[in-house]
């Protein structure tokens, strides 16, 4: 593929109608998570709730993260025909991502720090204003999965609709848009947050644990932290092409080594690299008897894995 037919790639696979319905659901979700994580905030600190400020500080980290999905959106639409970007926009939301793991490290260490403050020195906490504030915040968050996921319906729908483009899609691949798909179990595990402030907050207004709240304070922390964790050893894979043990990279060595053509050929140097949410570019070395063997012929053979968007290869013929 040349340059000008990856640029029409990226051009076609970014602004189908399924990514303009992702780019919306994760616009509407950023801006009704922000308000309502404001509201968390700033009710968690008047009411001396760390359960509600865990829960308002992870929302915040949602937000921040559907922020830099909605952002990878416009920033792919608006830059697509930009020669400068060799494979398009698609790092720019897993640089994102990168720094918003980051972000989420030091906001999980604030709040264990915060959390372990009022365990050795309790406050009074307004527990009936609290609840309501994170039941409000748990509404928001059921409300946010229904917006994103109906939006990864109408992705789904429309790359099925692609014909042939789904007849060789393997079940790798199947996730037709893994930013919008993070962004939906996020809501998820930001629901499981606000539940725990909802528990802590009723176990100190009916039995009075008050230590309760800031134990799930820690524990509302700690899911933070595994999130950051995960998105850094993702985003991390992407960013620095440690992806050479992906499925894709077997099926690229068998197309060329099991080929009928007359052989034996053999894969001496392979490199495969993602430069899409489902697209690979691959640098490859052929060693074979096959005088008649053509880069272009190898080509062929790779063209049945779609998800392959761009090769460098190389022929050598043995005697």
């Amino acid at each position: 593929m040349n340059r000008h037919d990856l640029s029409r790639w990226t051009h076609d696979h970014v602004f189908d109608a399924g990514n303009r319905a992702g780019e919306r659901g994760t616009r509407a979700v950023m801006w009704l998570t922000a308000a309502t994580m404001v509201v968390e905030i700033v009710a968690g600190w008047v009411y001396n709730s760390m359960a509600l400020l865990a829960d308002g500080w992870h929302m915040s980290s949602h937000a921040f993260a559907i922020g830099l999905s909605a952002y990878a959106y416009a920033a792919a639409r608006r830059h697509a025909g930009d020669p400068r970007f060799a494979f398009g926009t698609w790092k720019i939301e897993i640089l994102g991502g990168f720094a918003s793991a980051v972000f989420l490290l030091v906001v999980a260490a604030m709040m264990v720090l915060g959390s372990i403050e009022r365990l050795v020195a309790p406050q009074p906490i307004h527990y009936a204003e609290a609840m309501v504030i994170a039941a409000v915040g748990l509404a928001v968050n059921l409300v946010s999965a229904l917006i994103l996921g109906h939006a990864h319906d109408h992705t789904h729908e429309h790359a099925d609709d692609g014909g042939h483009a789904g007849h060789h899609r393997h079940a790798h691949d199947h996730h037709h848009d893994l930013n919008l798909k993070s962004a939906y179990l996020h809501v998820l595990a930001d629901a499981a947050t606000s539940v725990l402030a909802i528990v802590a907050l009723a176990g100190g207004w009916l039995y009075g644990w008050s230590w309760l709240d800031p134990a799930m304070g820690i524990v509302g922390a700690t899911l933070v932290a595994l999130w950051a964790r995960n998105l850094l050893r993702d985003t991390g894979k992407v960013l620095l092409d440690r992806e050479m043990d992906h499925p894709v990279v077997a099926e690229i060595r068998a197309a060329v080594e099991s080929s009928p053509a007359p052989g034996p050929h053999h894969v001496a140097d392979l490199h495969v690299w993602r430069v899409g949410r489902r697209a690979y570019a691959c640098a490859l070395s052929v060693v074979t008897h096959d005088a008649t063997l053509t880069p272009d012929r190898v080509r062929d053979w790779l063209s049945v894995h779609e998800e392959i968007v761009h090769s460098t290869i190389e022929v050598h013929v043995c005697a």
